[in-house]
């Protein structure tokens, strides 16, 4: 560790907007993502099979799977998750309000897939290692 002090220009700044915090807007708290998802979080292989849903403004969501796999209108799987990688006509097939978002991602939940393993494989691995260390 290193006794070196922050610049002058930054301390200026924090002390500014420490004397100018009184005539700020409150903050606001928006929750951004959900996490949809059939095995459970303390499964070691949860991560892999969520789906998540994120928020993506103008009160529309994504419903995200593998980081980079959005969920269509029509119940296909398409790459490209980000705004500017598509049109609007692609952005409206892709994008929900948040009941549909998430009442989507719960249909496609049960569906998920990982390298040949359902959402039923990671649950009955997780019992047989429970019932192996019983």
């Amino acid at each position: 560790m290193t006794d070196e002090q922050p610049p002058a220009w930054y301390l200026t700044v924090q002390q500014r907007a420490h004397d100018e915090a009184a005539n700020v807007p409150e903050a606001t708290v928006q929750a951004t993502e959900y996490t949809v998802n059939c095995v459970p979080e303390n499964n070691v292989n949860s991560f892999v099979f969520q789906i998540r849903v994120q928020y993506r403004g103008d009160g529309r969501y994504a419903v995200i799977r593998s980081g980079d796999m959005c969920l269509g209108a029509d119940g296909t799987w398409d790459f490209g998750v980000k705004a500017y990688d598509r049109g609007d006509d692609w952005l409206n097939a892709h994008r929900f309000d948040l009941e549909t978002a998430l009442r989507l991602a719960k249909e496609q939940a049960p569906l998920v897939t990982v390298n040949g393993h359902t959402v039923s494989d990671a649950l009955d691995g997780r019992e047989r290692r429970a019932a192996a260390n019983g």
